[in-house]
């Protein structure tokens, strides 16, 4: 998970919530989205590298609706193509380990999808 600041210029990796079930996950994310006092919820949306909507994109799809049903926030979908592989590169050239990075990736490349997001122009919130 990511959040931004105030003026939603900026996004900082803050958290990874290792998934268990779904109503967990739900609640993980909500606990955090009030925690951080979030406006939206950005969910990164795996399509493919042609842009088309995919198994695993499905599954998210159908994780954010049932997420949005809990919010009393916005969320909204971002597309996450390579975020994970710019995360790794990034950490990479900053001399982590290998075994941190692991531990970090995730985190990481969730501040990459909010940062897209929020460099769009979209405004500001995790």
């Amino acid at each position: 998970m990511a959040v931004s600041d105030p003026q939603g210029l900026i996004a900082t990796p803050v958290a990874v919530i290792d998934r268990v079930e779904a109503t967990g996950d739900v609640m993980a994310i909500l606990r955090l989205v009030r925690q951080y006092e979030a406006e939206r919820i950005v969910v990164g949306l795996p399509r493919s590298m042609d842009g088309s909507i995919g198994p695993q994109a499905q599954r998210v799809q159908g994780f954010a609706m049932m997420l949005a049903g809990h919010s009393e926030v916005p969320v909204e979908h971002w597309d996450e193509r390579l975020s994970t592989v710019a995360a790794e590169r990034m950490m990479a050239d900053a001399g982590l380990k290998a075994a941190k990075r692991k531990a970090k990736r995730d985190a990481v490349a969730a501040a990459f999808i909010l940062q897209g997001y929020l460099d769009r122009g979209q405004g500001p919130g995790p």
